[in-house]
């Protein structure tokens, strides 16, 4: 018996002695989506599985989980994962190239959307919850969104959409997303969480004492001003963005902030301005002093533009806490 299977049959042994909700962690990244629930659940949840591909991703979700997740969820048999009540998902964005629509599961075959899918099938959990970038919705002229929302349905689940904005909810940054949540439980009606009425300025997130390294030279600056100046020519709005402390929020971080920090700017006095550092890149969505950073700048920039705000997921998981009970 493989340590997975023994792991397994441990998990499901134990499965009806624990009162607590039951969750898995998909296209984890470094748990961003995690890290939401379990504010908001605190003690009711447990995570019993997790699958996250690239290395670095995985090396930062182990030092804040002590859990290294497994590798390419395509190679992991569906039963083979233990029992569970809430699946999160992060899922990338795929084109569904099929010629006839409305086949529901099967129109999801050859995307990573297939794996959420397939999983779901043969587990039916409670909640499945999941994220995508703002765009999702009328990706592939909407035909993305149809398919997935309709494969869900077929599935048995009630599903809610919407986009939110992590700056309604504390956040200092301008970050657009859609949110997907299915119900098994067609009685439950979901509610999306209203805008926070809090006001909050970049000053919360920056550091006091920040290294040189993290201005930018001379000739990237240059740069930086005459693509400003180029995109102005043509009547577009392309180019760096500039912050201060007084700003109220930032554009949206991406996994390309190692490039150049172009997006994000913070505005120095006499000096060239600066890159956010990881620490601020992490705060920026929300994630608490007590996260972990163990790589390198550029791995973390990538791993940070690619979570998400951490308060915007909390605030749904507490809704979805409220809608499912004890």
């Amino acid at each position: 018996m493989t340590y997975f299977m023994e792991r397994n049959l441990f998990t499901m042994n134990n499965y009806n002695k624990i009162a607590r909700y039951k969750a898995i962690d998909l296209f984890a990244g470094i748990g961003g989506i995690r890290r939401g629930f379990e504010r908001a659940f605190q003690s009711k949840i447990e995570f019993v599985f997790a699958s996250e591909i690239d290395k670095y991703a995985c090396e930062t979700y182990y030092a804040n989980y002590g859990e290294k997740p497994y590798g390419d969820i395509t190679k992991i048999d569906e039963k083979n994962i233990p029992p569970f009540d809430i699946l999160l998902g992060g899922f990338p964005c795929q084109a569904f190239s099929v010629a006839g629509l409305r086949k529901g599961f099967e129109d999801t075959r050859g995307t990573l959307f297939f794996e959420i899918a397939r999983i779901v099938k043969h587990h039916k959990p409670k909640v499945i919850f999941l994220e995508n970038v703002k765009g999702f919705k009328n990706h592939d002229k909407g035909t993305t969104f149809k398919i997935v929302k309709e494969t869900l349905e077929k599935l048995g689940y009630k599903v809610f959409a919407q986009v939110l904005n992590a700056k309604d909810f504390g956040v200092p940054q301008n970050r657009e997303r859609i949110y997907i949540i299915g119900f098994l439980d067609h009685s439950l009606e979901f509610e999306f969480p209203q805008k926070v009425d809090k006001k909050i300025k970049l000053a919360s997130i920056l550091e006091c004492n920040v290294s040189p390294k993290y201005t930018i030279s001379d000739r990237l600056w240059l740069g930086h001003q005459k693509r400003k100046i180029e995109h102005r020519q043509k009547g577009n709005g392309f180019g760096y963005s500039l912050f201060d402390e007084d700003s109220e929020y930032t554009s949206t971080i991406s996994a390309r902030y190692y490039k150049d920090g172009s997006e994000i700017l913070i505005a120095q006095k006499d000096k060239n301005p600066r890159k956010l550092t990881p620490r601020e890149a992490a705060r920026l969505q929300g994630f608490d002093e007590e996260f972990k950073i163990v790589v390198s700048d550029v791995q973390a920039y990538k791993q940070f533009g690619n979570s998400v705000a951490v308060p915007v997921v909390e605030q749904l998981a507490r809704k979805i806490f409220n809608q499912i009970g004890e």
